[in-house]
């Protein structure tokens, strides 16, 4: 049973077919997490992803991975590492399929993961505001 209703101008490709449509990262207003909004082209396989964001100084500030989602339109809020500066930060998102071992052959070599779309995104955290608490007696 087909719980989807596919575009007939928009048809499922096979994997070697599947691409990155829309890529897109916004900070949060604390600093500290990113809302990431990612969509891929209809697939007939279930694909996975991995989300690498580099900050300043091209030191990593997050990282996640999908693992044969069944959604086509994605949206991942990451953590960033405690004390993660302000400034220039690039996400960067591979999309590939893997082939695992059977279970009739638990032994067998993992092969390389097929790589079918990679894709970046630059964007800028601002430098948070200290607050200042003011006390009263």
């Amino acid at each position: 049973m087909d719980l989807f209703f596919p575009d007939p101008n928009d048809p499922p490709l096979p994997p070697e077919q599947v691409r990155l449509r829309n890529l897109h990262a916004e900070p949060w207003p604390d600093g500290q997490h990113v809302k990431i909004l990612l969509e891929l082209t209809p697939f007939q396989k279930l694909p996975s992803a991995e989300i690498f964001l580099s900050g300043p100084g091209d030191q990593e500030a997050a990282r996640s991975s999908i693992l044969e989602t069944i959604s086509r339109k994605m949206e991942i809020n990451l953590h960033l590492k405690p004390g993660s500066p302000s400034g220039v930060y690039t996400l960067y998102v591979t999309v590939y399929y893997q082939k695992l071992p059977t279970a009739d052959q638990p032994d067998a070599p993992i092969p390389e993961p097929l790589i079918v779309d990679r894709g970046q995104y630059s964007f800028t955290i601002p430098p948070q505001e200290t607050a200042v608490k003011a006390c009263s007696r």
